[in-house]
């Protein structure tokens, strides 16, 4: 099978959230490689904000803010040392500002690099991404190895940076975090554009793996007839399922029938790829 990146054509506007969604391995990185002049296409071209990506890709990195999938390796700089490298070379950058992120990602940048967690590293990456308050930020997995209340941090800058007018291209592999942030999404699965969607249309794709307990015997019948309702398993008292879109035709089949327990988890992308686009065409061409 082939692979890399075919016939892809988005466009993103001003000051929105887009967000790249897709599998491991659908050709996200790839995307952001080509948009920062690492890699180049066999054809075709891109352009942020009318520069050419390739033949003008230091003027364009002047003004993005780019977080990579995998941060270099800085060895033994201390985080302070690396910020000060990397604003020297880009010059403008607000030492205040720098201070502000740090402190409200809790980031030591006293620390040697060497001596970061993974989710410290990343912390790093958003700093160094967002301290000179850039045009346009290119975020690769950017929620990687932060933890919940980090991830929280991270949304309210996301937020606070397009009401600033900046526009924010991120691709993840998480459904629920496309949805909590994004204005449109552009699905890609093996290196091609499967859908550009707005957050309604995403509504369709959310599934959840779900497990009930109940205290007697489960009303089998009525949840294989539910909405969305799919794929049930019985095991005794307990019932296995997945549900697609909202909870609340299986909800109203359930009310009072003595739930004990009920758990619901999300699944990866690439279970929901698998269940909703096995037989799903690429677009020819999409925008947005």
């Amino acid at each position: 099978m082939d692979r890399g990146l075919f016939d892809l054509e988005l466009a993103v506007g001003v000051a929105e959230i887009f967000g790249f969604l897709g599998p491991n391995g659908a050709g996200k990185t790839t995307t952001i490689r080509l948009l920062m002049g690492m890699i180049f296409p066999t054809r075709g071209s891109a352009q942020v904000f009318g520069l050419d990506c390739q033949k003008e890709a230091v003027a364009v990195k002047t003004k993005v803010g780019y977080l990579p999938g995998e941060l270099p390796q800085f060895g033994g700089l201390r985080g302070s040392e690396i910020v000060a490298y990397l604003a020297g070379l880009r010059g403008g950058v607000d030492p205040t500002r720098v201070k502000a992120l740090a402190e409200r990602f809790e980031l030591d940048l006293g620390r040697r690099f060497r001596e970061y967690s993974r989710g410290n590293k990343q912390k790093l990456g958003l700093v160094l991404a967002f301290m000179h308050r850039p045009a346009l930020l290119i975020l690769d997995e950017p929620t990687a190895s932060l933890d919940p209340l980090n991830q929280q941090t991270f949304y309210e800058l996301l937020r606070e940076s397009r009401e600033q007018g900046a526009t924010i291209f991120l691709s993840s592999h998480v459904l629920s975090e496309v949805e909590h942030v994004c204005d449109h999404v552009g699905i890609i699965r093996h290196g091609l554009l499967v859908s550009v969607a707005d957050l309604d249309e995403l509504h369709h794709l959310r599934v959840h793996h779900v497990a009930i307990e109940f205290a007697g015997a489960p009303p089998i019948d009525a949840i294989r007839a539910a909405e969305g309702v799919s794929d049930v398993r019985v095991e005794g008292s307990r019932v296995r399922c997945n549900v697609r879109g909202g909870f609340e035709p299986l909800l109203s089949v359930i009310a009072g029938r003595g739930v004990l327990n009920l758990v619901s988890e999300e699944p990866s992308l690439e279970e929901v790829f698998l269940s909703y686009y096995r037989d799903q065409k690429p677009l020819e061409s999409a925008a947005t």
